[in-house]
């Protein structure tokens, strides 16, 4: 069965439209509180944190309003990375978590990312079991009166969040002598990145935090890396880092103004965690990891398996294969021995822990090559064209092709009104031509 509200990665979408809305909010949070409420009897507990958006100030009451009409006790956090709010929502014994965020999208989207009392995403399952509340009769989920939820306002999440970063690191690890870069997207992170490098000893130069509620991914973050790669270099900084708006991704920029996507880092780590003996089972990719860090892995006999795009199916293959590696090429990078999430800052910390003797990003990161990858976005008024006959047949027109070559893959984009194209191949014109066929037949 489809699901009709959440997608790969939550509840995603244009404000006061169809789903993102006050109305909709309300009845988001009387489901889920109704549906966590009955799993657990004992402390009725929700925490809320958000990105900076201003629509965030319109939703959040909406979806507190939800939460407490369902019975739930409700504490929101404020600003804070989403895996910070996965971590607390373990910390407290939470029934649940709930982020409201629309990630890397502009500031006209938002959304909602849900955990449960384990800290982990929501399955399909389970999301699917709070649609059905969501559409069931609103007066069905009202709790009496007198067992309604009370609200109130935790000021140092961050302070909490920064605390459990750092403790999974040796005490004595400091930055002091290391000149960073960081670009929190005016978004989540802008309170707690630079915070947390500064009580390192780093010498900081940040940029991106200073949200006015529109400027979130604007020109900045992970997904605007030329500006991480300008300041590294303006700024003769050791390393960059980029954040997302909800710092869940992270792209770096090493000394020399290179970019560095996921699958490098995820590279540079699996190798690290395989010399110091942590590396458990092997790494679990996504479809559009690109073919050189396969090769990579296959020379390095460390086992790689691809899931579905999405952290959260990225996750939940690493929990079947019990591995504890995994990330997309995005940057969102699961450390399971640390985190249920993706986590730009924890990574960023693990990256710093292994520069601390004096190695260059550079040198770091200068594992394999990229096989050359094209990645278009073709903005569509309904997704489902991607089953259509035409595009069928140019899908496997394109594949024919490029066999033996590389490979192709499109796929609907799970946050966004899209349709992915991607191939891979160090055949340019015929992987250019092969995507080409693909575009015409949905445009």
């Amino acid at each position: 069965m489809t699901k009709k509200y959440f997608g790969t990665d939550g509840i995603r979408g244009k404000v006061n439209q169809t789903k993102i809305n006050g109305e909709m909010f309300f009845k988001f949070g009387l489901a889920a509180g109704t549906y966590f409420k009955n799993q657990k009897k004992s402390k009725q507990t929700a925490i809320i944190a958000k990105d900076t958006r201003l629509s965030g100030y319109t939703l959040e009451p909406a979806l507190v309003s939800g939460l407490a009409s369902a019975g739930m006790h409700v504490y929101t956090l404020g600003p804070l990375p989403t895996n910070g709010l996965a971590m607390l929502t373990k910390k407290m014994k939470a029934n649940m978590g709930i982020m409201i965020t629309a990630s890397h999208n502009p500031y006209y989207d938002n959304g909602l990312k849900l955990f449960g009392p384990d800290g982990l995403k929501l399955s399909d399952k389970i999301e699917k079991k709070i649609e059905k509340l969501i559409d069931s009769k609103i007066a069905k989920n009202l709790s009496e009166p007198k067992i309604l939820g009370r609200v109130k306002r935790l000021e140092d999440a961050n302070d909490k969040y920064i605390k459990i970063l750092k403790d999974n690191f040796p005490r004595g690890f400091k930055l002091k002598g290391m000149k960073i870069v960081i670009d929190c997207a005016n978004g989540a992170g802008y309170k707690s990145g630079p915070k947390l490098l500064r009580s390192l000893g780093a010498k900081v130069i940040e940029y991106g935090t200073s949200p006015n509620g529109l400027n979130i991914n604007d020109n900045c973050g992970s997904t605007f890396p030329q500006k991480i790669k300008s300041l590294v270099r303006k700024n003769k900084a050791h390393i960059g880092i980029s954040l997302d708006g909800d710092a869940d991704r992270i792209i770096v920029s090493d000394e020399m103004g290179n970019i560095v996507d996921g699958d490098k880092i995820i590279a540079m780590l699996a190798t690290r965690w395989k010399r110091k003996k942590i590396l458990k089972g092997g790494v679990i990719g996504t479809l559009m990891s690109n073919y050189g860090l396969q090769n990579f892995f296959r020379d390095q006999k460390i086992k790689f398996i691809r899931a579905n795009v999405g952290d959260r199916y990225v996750k939940e293959k690493m929990q079947k294969e019990n591995f504890n590696l995994g990330g997309e090429q995005s940057g969102h990078i699961i450390l399971g021995k640390f985190a249920t999430t993706g986590d730009g800052l924890l990574v960023a910390l693990e990256i710093l822990f292994s520069m601390r003797k004096g190695k260059k990003a550079s040198e770091l990161f200068d594992l394999f090559k990229l096989t050359p990858q094209i990645l278009e976005n073709v903005k569509v008024k309904d997704k489902s064209i991607i089953n259509s006959t035409t595009c069928k047949a140019a899908i496997k027109k394109s594949e024919r092709m490029i066999k033996n070559y590389g490979r192709m893959l499109v796929r609907k984009s799970g946050t966004e009104p899209k349709i992915r194209i991607m191939g891979e191949s160090n055949n340019i014109h015929l992987l250019k031509k092969c995507i080409n066929i693909v575009k015409r037949s949905i445009k």
